[in-house]
Formats: structure tokens, C-alpha cells, sequence
């Protein structure tokens, strides 16, 4: 079988970041799928479970109630290898197109107080697997340290 995009990418060189992972045409419309990489794959600690489920929440109700993107937000879900999300958009995008939107979004995680949407046993199947303070300081962390300070290496998968 061949290797799937994905895991052709060179983990070892890949920085936290905003990558497009693949684009994929369906009918007329193309599909930009971005990997948001929070961690150093395979140098650093995996995102626990707890604040992957919390920040999913919190980053899919920002982003389905966002008045600018909105009508394009096809999935934001986690990595299985725990190092980051996938944030997929109806559209044709680069990485730099969707620095703000991160930013804004990443930004209300980190600042975000309350209940964590859907964390109800009729709303998730797993309601009671997350970890808000954690979730906070993750989401802090990638904006300060990775989202404000992007350069071409964190924007384009390594050679």
C-alpha cells in the first residue's frame, strides 16, 4: 500500500505550528484540511485526553458560532498521535489565511470561564473527561509561543 500524505511529512523536523495538510476536491468544491500542531512530535509530552476533549469543545462551538467562518468550518477535531488537531474548511486556503481566526480562537479558550459547552451527559458521550485549567494553558501556550511568533518554518511543512 502506499503511505498516506500524512505520514509521509517529516515528524522529526516539525514544529508546533499551522500546516495544510492535504486539499481534497469534492464535486466542484475544494477542501482545505490544516494540521495545527500544538506539540514537537516525538520530543515532547502528548496532549492528554482530558484537555484535547475540552479544548475541541470550546474551539468547535468558537468556531461554528464565528460570524466570518462560520458557513466554512467542516470539522475541528483532534490528532490521533495526540500532538495537535485537524481544522478542516470548505475552501481553498493557505496556511497564513487562517492565522486570525486561530488567534481569535485560541484566545477565547485561554480567557474562557464557565461551563464547558456540550459537557453534559445528553450532550457527549464522555462528558465528564475534561479538564478546563489544563485546556486553558494549553491554548495559551500554542497562541503565545507558536500562533504570535509564526514564521515560514512554522507555516510550511518541513522538506
Amino acid at each position: 500500500m502506499e503511505k498516506i500524505a500524512s505520514f509521509t511529512v517529516n515528524h522529526l523536523d516539525l514544529l508546533p505550528g499551522i500546516y495544510v495538510s492535504r486539499k481534497d476536491t469534492i464535486g466542484k468544491e475544494i477542501i482545505t484540511t490544516f494540521d495545527l500542531r500544538f506539540t514537537r512530535p516525538n520530543l515532547e509530552p502528548v496532549l492528554n485526553n482530558a484537555e484535547i476533549h475540552t479544548i475541541e469543545h470550546l474551539a468547535a462551538t468558537f468556531l461554528r458560532n464565528d460570524s466570518e467562518i462560520k458557513d466554512k468550518v467542516i470539522y475541528f477535531g483532534p490528532m490521533g498521535c495526540r500532538t495537535g488537531f485537524y481544522f478542516i474548511l470548505a475552501g481553498d486556503y493557505v496556511s497564513s489565511d487562517i492565522i486570525d481566526i486561530m488567534i481569535r480562537t485560541f484566545t477565547f479558550i485561554s480567557e474562557f470561564e464557565g461551563e464547558v459547552p456540550g459537557a453534559t451527559p445528553r450532550d457527549c458521550g464522555n462528558y465528564l473527561d475534561m479538564n478546563l485549567p489544563l485546556a486553558k494553558y494549553i491554548a495559551k501556550r500554542y497562541l503565545e509561543e507558536t500562533l504570535l511568533k509564526l514564521t515560514p518554518s512554522n507555516l510550511n511543512y518541513p522538506s
